[in-house]
């Protein structure tokens, strides 16, 4: 994430003849902002030229980059320039779905009318034999994240999917209501959408798509138990029906539901799950489990996961697309060193972050159609992962901003709410001196009352001041 340093490596890429090159450079410099605010805003200078070329690869770069450098900033520069690419109607489809999704993040749980408005009427003009494109599900997603947890709030436009045609209306109530409540743990959404994936559909040759929301209603159970604990448990044992009894449009959703529940928590039934359904006689099922093994080991460095996906490679040695998604898992296993985190939560899991939410949403999305993203064209759709990634250190510094080193404990965080008194909030800890690295469901509390924090949650970057009251104790 260093602006200064990685955009004039990449620069030498966005004058070269082929491409594919200036697309792989344009999609570098959105990545390369993700998730850091410069003052002077590179991206966008580099990057908007770009979205009205010729070549779609290199519009598709560019929009991409965009989508990236500007998830969750509600930045109207890049709403008009998107809107433009959207309304086009000479535009391939494909531009037009990234152009969606871009707008999805840069707007992500805004309910931003404009967007809404153009997305909606694009679905409703394009013709009728484009509906049948893998791309017009993103189109989908990219106006779902626009209402990203804002729960009833989405009524008005999921009245206006119902008068869509049938090959993409009950699809795009389901992304809907899914990203709508997603992350608030409401028990009758995960009923309605239970219930949905509990149906057998007749679907003839050439009708699969009839079957194509139960995968997102799959999804959606995930997304919208994973507001709390209990939830996400019971969730995990609506899973193992799911898999005994659906169909294989359910069954191949299950893996990246599981993903979704567990981003970088390797728990040990989960991932002995997955590595059974990754040598599932169904391939989606087995490439979507594939994959889901390493969202779930995410930056974990998690040893037994790693022996797991080397043992995998070498039962998938020839089949190339299996051992693709393989080697991407142990690359994410090993994130960042095992110094980065893929999960949304924060604030001691009391909060979700939307943008880092909509990646995951969107590279599970891509997962239930390996054959024509990942696996296909655009495998480089798992980089919609890199916008939920955030360092797991806790850093603590002065009021100055310099590092100030401090001792720490470090434990399983313990649910104290409602307790008397001053319960313990953390148990089975251990003591270090900051930066140390939190995993999932650790806490970690100050040592010594020397100094105090500015918030009330120790993650992140902290910042200390001195407490006025701490006497240094004689010493002995």
């Amino acid at each position: 994430w260093d602006v200064e340093g990685g955009l004039p490596q990449v620069d030498a890429y966005l004058y070269s003849e082929e491409p594919n090159i200036v697309a792989g450079g344009l999609l570098a410099v959105g990545l390369i902002n993700t998730n850091v605010r410069n003052d002077c805003d590179p991206a966008y200078g580099l990057l908007y030229e770009s979205v009205t070329k010729e070549n779609s690869a290199v519009r598709i770069g560019a929009i991409m980059g965009l989508g990236l450098a500007y998830a969750g900033t509600q930045k109207e520069e890049v709403s008009e320039l998107l809107t433009e690419v959207i309304h086009d109607d000479s535009a391939p489809l494909e531009v037009v779905a990234f152009a969606a999704l871009s707008l999805g993040l840069v707007f992500c749980g805004t309910c931003h009318e404009e967007s809404v408005s153009t997305i909606v009427q694009t679905l409703m003009m394009r013709p009728e034999k484009e509906l049948d494109n893998t791309f017009v599900h993103f189109l989908c997603l990219g106006l779902g994240l626009l209402f990203l947890q804002r729960q009833a709030e989405v009524e008005a436009t999921l009245e206006v999917a119902k008068t869509l045609p049938a090959r993409i209306s009950g699809y795009l109530q389901t992304v809907l209501d899914v990203c709508a409540y997603a992350g608030s743990g409401n028990v009758l959404k995960i009923q309605s959408l239970l219930a949905k994936c509990g149906e057998h559909p007749e679907a003839d040759e050439g009708d699969e798509w009839i079957a194509d929301p139960q995968s997102v209603a799959v999804l959606g159970i995930a997304l919208v138990a994973m507001g709390e604990e209990l939830g996400a448990d019971m969730a995990v044992r609506a899973y193992d029906h799911l898999i005994q009894y659906g169909d294989a449009a359910v069954k191949k959703a299950v893996p990246l539901a599981f993903a979704l529940l567990h981003t970088s928590n390797p728990k040990l039934d989960v991932t002995d799950l997955l590595g059974r359904l990754s040598h599932d006689s169904n391939e989606e099922v087995a490439q979507s489990a594939c994959l889901a093994l390493g969202i779930v080991g995410a930056g974990t460095n998690n040893a037994r996961l790693a022996s797991q996906l080397r043992q995998l490679s070498s039962y998938y040695y020839k089949e190339p697309s299996c051992l693709f998604l393989v080697r991407v898992s142990q690359g994410l296993v090993h994130m960042g060193k095992g110094l980065l985190t893929l999960s949304p939560a924060h604030s001691d899991r009391a909060l979700v972050s939307n943008v880092a939410l909509a990646g995951l949403i969107i590279t599970a999305f891509a997962g239930l159609d390996m054959k024509h993203t990942i696996l296909g064209k655009h495998h480089y759709m798992l980089y919609y992962l890199f916008v939920a990634a955030q360092p797991r250190m806790l850093m603590t510094v002065d009021e100055q901003g310099e590092p100030l080193q401090v001792s720490v404990r470090v434990g399983q965080a313990v649910d104290v709410v409602g307790q008397a008194g001053r319960p313990k909030t953390i148990t089975g800890f251990q003591t270090h001196n900051t930066p140390v690295l939190l995993s999932v469901g650790d806490r970690a509390e100050l040592a010594s009352e020397k100094y105090i924090p500015l918030t009330p949650v120790l993650e992140g970057v902290v910042i200390l001041k001195k407490n006025p009251e701490w006497v240094e104790e004689m010493e002995k």
